[in-house]
């Protein structure tokens, strides 16, 4: 609005400008006479001005006739050519003028607008591979994929945008989620430029989809060779490849490629849970319980985590409990203030019925951190120690409105998987999973579950645990997950209680 009123202010002051200068020139005095002969010619100054315009104008139309003239004389005397070009540089003038046009318009999000100055420039310029390309984005912009892959396939023929064309069919079969045709382009767009970032990221996602890692670790290489990945990003990501490949194997039937590749994947990744837990089973498999140890202990120095316990766990499946705890204390030892190391200790202890020093194992974790697991430990303490039902039930309603700790979080899309992927199941992101907290909801549970405690009682053994029993307040869960932990706990406080034989395993199952 400002800069079409500005114009047209400039537009007035020039016009009001030439109106004042010819009102000078009209009045002022002398002129220009020319006397020829017997014939006198004076100019007022305004007519000077006048006709040496047309004098100028008069000049350059002369110009064009004389090349139009020699262009002639020259297509007479043999050169065909020479007439051609006097045309063709309007031509190309006005071409170029479309091609710029078109390429604003397809800038401002003007499709239509982009394809018919692409078409005009086309007819002007005969330059396919600079107005097809616009061309097919201006369809894409609209919507219509079929013409745009129409014009993308077009710049297939032309060497020179071979690439562009590759790239623009494989967009297209994106868009559609034909990605096994997109998958082929991407393998010939990838042979042409294995530079190309965008291309990279794409194969790689669609290979990982298809399950072809080793494919996948072949495109991971070649971007390292360009600089794209720095060195420790490149080994962690292969290293995932590396697991999923062994996860892939494993899941065929191939125990032995599946061992090797988990040991590898653990060499690549070393600080990745999954791949330690993978590797210390094939250790175990192959009989070699001291690795399997060393590296269960050197990951739960690093980020202790449950599927690590079960994994040391499965090292000696049949000792007796109170051997197992003296087993895992080279576990508890590594890493005593953490909430994963005070529950895996508690649970032990509840299954060497050893329940005031799971009490103490605890800690505050029921005050500070209050989650599914924890409550329901508390529950499995209080069933051993012989408290009222009524007591055992508050803790357990108290765990299903609790939230259900650390799990595996996407950090891109926030999306919780049940189990680690290399691949997010929502977002589709690359390495995005870490073990950590949900974000939790803060809106009021649909079914009520935090009014349960008052329903079905209170803890009121809460006093007898280290740090107190919190204010009773906890975030939204869900209920299948607490059913879970009061089938492994709780059922296992049972069996202590009623002189029952002891389970192998970590007390309650750790739950990955």
């Amino acid at each position: 609005m400002i800069w079409s009123l500005l114009k047209i202010l400039i537009f007035v002051a020039i016009v009001a400008g030439l109106t004042y200068g010819a009102g000078l020139l009209m009045e002022s005095d002398g002129g220009l006479r020319i006397a020829m002969a017997d014939t006198e010619i004076t100019l007022a100054p305004l007519q000077l001005v006048i006709v040496a315009l047309v004098t100028l104008a008069a000049l350059w139309l002369l110009f064009k006739l004389v090349a139009l003239t020699f262009a002639v004389l020259r297509f007479l005397n043999g050169d065909e050519t020479a007439l051609t070009r006097f045309f063709t540089r309007n031509r190309e003038r006005r071409g170029f003028q479309a091609l710029t046009d078109g390429l604003l318009a397809l800038a401002s999000g003007e499709g239509t607008a982009a394809r018919k100055k692409a078409a005009k420039a086309e007819k002007l310029l005969g330059k396919p591979e600079l107005t097809n390309l616009i061309s097919a984005q201006a369809a894409a912009m609209e919507g219509n994929r079929p013409l745009a892959t129409e014009y993308y396939k077009r710049l297939l023929g032309d060497e020179r945008t071979r690439f562009v064309g590759l790239r623009g069919v494989m967009r297209q079969k994106l868009d559609e989620g034909d990605t096994e045709t997109a998958l082929k382009l991407a393998r010939k767009a990838f042979t042409l430029k294995p530079g190309h970032t965008e291309t990279q990221d794409i194969l790689l996602r669609l290979q990982a989809d298809q399950d072809d890692w080793a494919g996948a670790r072949r495109t991971l290489l070649e971007k390292k060779r360009h600089g794209a990945l720095p060195r420790d990003v490149f080994y962690r990501r292969d290293g995932i490849l590396t697991l999923q490949q062994a996860m892939h194997m494993q899941a065929e039937g191939d125990s032995a490629g599946a061992h090797a590749a988990a040991l590898e994947a653990h060499r690549l990744a070393p600080d990745l849970v999954p791949a330690a837990v993978m590797a210390a089973r094939a250790q175990i498999a192959d009989g070699n319980a001291r690795k399997a140890t060393n590296i269960i202990k050197k990951a739960w120095a690093t980020q202790p985590h449950p599927e690590l316990a079960a994994a040391f766990a499965e090292i000696a499946p049949r000792e007796t409990q109170a051997a197992r705890l003296k087993r895992f204390a080279a576990l508890t030892k590594q890493a005593p203030n953490h909430p994963e190391t005070k529950m895996l200790l508690a649970e032990l202890n509840i299954a060497a019925e050893d329940f005031p020093a799971a009490r103490r194992a605890l800690g505050d974790l029921v005050e500070k951190s209050p989650n599914q697991r924890v409550l329901t430990i508390m529950a499995a303490i209080e069933r051993g120690e012989g408290s009222e039902d009524a007591v055992v039930r508050g803790w357990l309603t108290r765990a299903l409105s609790a939230p259900r700790g650390p799990q595996w979080v996407c950090e891109a899309c926030h999306h919780i998987h049940p189990r680690w992927v290399a691949v997010c199941e929502n977002c589709t992101g690359f390495d995005t999973l870490s073990w950590r907290e949900p974000p939790q909801d803060s809106t009021p549970s649909p079914t009520q579950t935090e009014m349960l405690p008052l329903i079905a009682g209170t803890p009121d053994g809460a006093d007898r645990s280290a740090g107190g029993a919190g204010d009773g307040k906890a975030a939204s869960g869900t209920v299948a997950d607490a059913d879970t932990s009061e089938g492994t706990t709780v059922e296992s406080a049972d069996a202590k209680k009623a002189g029952a034989p002891e389970k192998d395993g970590v007390g309650s199952a750790p739950r990955g």
